[in-house]
């Protein structure tokens, strides 16, 4: 992301540049399109399959990790991860870059700015590793995948909310402070689903109620969307920003 204005004289020459905002919206829209389609998808074309439980009672919604472990579901979710996660690595760094810049002095905030980091590159990798090994092929590969996703997930956020309550009491922007805000209460909100989450996972399977793995799949539906919808933060904080891909100037070529 450069602020260089055109006319400097040793800017790289731009291809492509993309405005962050729309950078952004992109990233976060290949998710929560390919996470829609498989849903529907399930619902309509594999609903006893999706909606089966080992408790077989009656169940109305379908599990994220039975929505994708399907086909053509499982090819539909993996393209929109796959093409998703390389613009995910990028924004962790290009947040990473923006807060050592932000606490170049302050070591405890560096540090927490290197945690976040390597959660944020934890929980893509777990992501992806839940998304190509799926529940019906390799169980416990997926499972750890789900853990190493869901872990990595909060411990960032956390940390994310950290940097920005502090970022928040030196900034007049507003941008910053309504990114600060919606981060803490999508952070609370996740946090709260999947606390719930887990209560009606752990209800299903010990008493194997009708109806009560819907409202884990409900709830479990809330965590991913309300992740996304914490990157999507990521809309004040880099909006004046651009993505660009550039060929070097003369002078810089070997």
């Amino acid at each position: 992301m450069l602020q260089v204005p055109y006319g400097a004289l040793d800017r790289d020459k731009p291809l492509i540049r993309v405005p962050f905002t729309h950078f952004a919206v992109g990233t976060v829209c290949l998710p929560l399109i390919g996470l829609l389609t498989c849903i529907g998808v399930s619902l309509f074309s594999h609903y006893n399959e999706a909606t089966y439980t080992h408790c077989q009672v009656r169940n109305y919604l379908p599990s994220i990790s039975a929505a994708i472990s399907l086909t053509p579901e499982r090819y539909i979710w993996r393209f929109c991860i796959g093409l998703h996660s390389a613009p995910r690595f990028l924004v962790a760094a290009a947040y990473f870059s923006y807060y050592r810049r932000r606490f170049a002095k302050q070591l405890v905030e560096l540090l927490v700015s290197v945690l976040t980091l390597l959660t944020s590159l934890s929980e893509n990798i777990g992501l992806l590793l839940l998304t190509y090994v799926s529940s019906t092929e390799t169980y416990k590969i997926h499972k750890y995948g789900f853990i190493a996703f869901i872990a990595s997930s909060l411990l960032h956020m956390l940390c994310a909310c950290r940097l920005w309550y502090i970022i928040k009491r030196h900034s007049l922007s507003p941008e910053e402070m309504t990114s600060y805000r919606y981060k803490l209460r999508l952070f609370l909100f996740n946090i709260s689903s999947c606390a719930v989450a887990g209560y009606f996972f752990r209800r299903h399977n010990k008493y194997c109620e009708p109806g009560i793995y819907t409202l884990f799949a409900l709830c479990e539906y809330l965590v991913v969307l309300s992740n996304m919808a914490f990157h999507m933060t990521a809309y004040w904080d880099f909006g004046s920003k651009d993505v660009m891909v550039a060929t070097p100037p003369e002078g810089k070529r070997f």
